[in-house]
């Protein structure tokens, strides 16, 4: 699928003074994770409700769902030694174009998609002796309640080393929500993004996981360095939400109420997107 030829359209929709700081804001990273050489240790998140491990070792794993093409590659290092680690199982997981996960009854805008049973954008890869890994997927829709972001988890000896989530730049994602057909036809607003996501805004903003995106011939590439600390065991520090903490909100109709304070959330104005998206640009008092 190619990818969308212009940009113009949605410079000019949020106007003349944004579109010269749009476009460095939609291929790099708000973060310095996205960077081999910076290994600080990846903040653990919330698990969220749809996990699954089908055991689906591959490395593509579309499954033919419409949306714009993204390698994902992820490295796996020591945070703070930077030394790579070379045979981490790493799964990773994300909601399609329409914000629909796989593996789940009741989902979508209006709540009467099944996907029970299908696998798609879910899989496995094994780390190489550099510590990388990489993925051939779409570009992550959003859903009700949350950033954009795609789940991760590696593993070590059964053991679990992190669980936790990427962020893509907002940027990005408005453009390509609004350009692209396959992130459209929606029935819900998008309400929320990076600067206003609860469950992100509970990460260290200095080591949140934001990738890295380069724009290529056929796809976009998204880089991100993953730091963790092989002696401690991640499982004990995991917030579910059986163990408290502030739940993940699951996509609309797929169990489970939002937290009262996602239920209706505030309109964001033209102006409020762009304090979102444009670095330096804040919202007035």
């Amino acid at each position: 699928m190619p990818l969308v030829t212009s940009r113009r359209s949605l410079f000019a929709a949020l106007g003349a003074s944004a579109a010269g700081l749009l476009p460095r804001a939609a291929i790099s990273a708000s973060g310095a994770g996205g960077e081999a050489e910076v290994c600080v240790l990846t903040p653990q998140s919330i698990e969220g409700p749809f996990y699954r491990d089908p055991r689906l070792v591959r490395a593509d794993i579309a499954e033919g769902r419409a949306g714009v093409p993204l390698r994902l590659r992820l490295r796996v290092v020591e945070a703070g030694s930077c030394q790579p680690v070379a045979g981490a199982r790493v799964d990773v997981w994300h909601c399609d174009a329409q914000g629909l996960y796989s593996g789940y009854p009741g989902q979508g805008d209006s709540r009467a998609v099944d996907t029970s049973g299908q696998t798609f954008l879910r899989g496995s890869q094994t780390t190489d002796a550099a510590g990388w890994v990489s993925f051939d997927t779409i570009y992550p829709g959003w859903y009700a309640g949350r950033a954009t972001h795609i789940h991760v988890k590696a593993f070590l000896d059964a053991r679990t080393m992190l669980t936790g989530q990427i962020y893509f730049p907002d940027a990005l994602n408005e453009f390509l929500y609004t350009q692209v057909p396959a992130y459209q036809g929606r029935r819900a607003e998008r309400f929320i993004v990076n600067a206003n996501d609860g469950i992100a805004n509970e990460e260290d903003p200095h080591r949140r996981a934001f990738c890295a995106v380069k724009e290529e011939a056929e796809r976009y590439l998204a880089t991100l360095t993953l730091g963790v600390d092989r002696a401690r065991d991640a499982r004990s520090g995991e917030r579910r939400e059986s163990r408290g903490g502030r739940p993940e909100r699951p996509p609309p109709g797929a169990g489970g109420g939002p937290p009262p304070d996602l239920r209706r959330p505030a309109r964001l104005t033209l102006k409020d997107r762009l304090a979102a998206l444009v670095p330096g640009l804040r919202r007035e008092p």
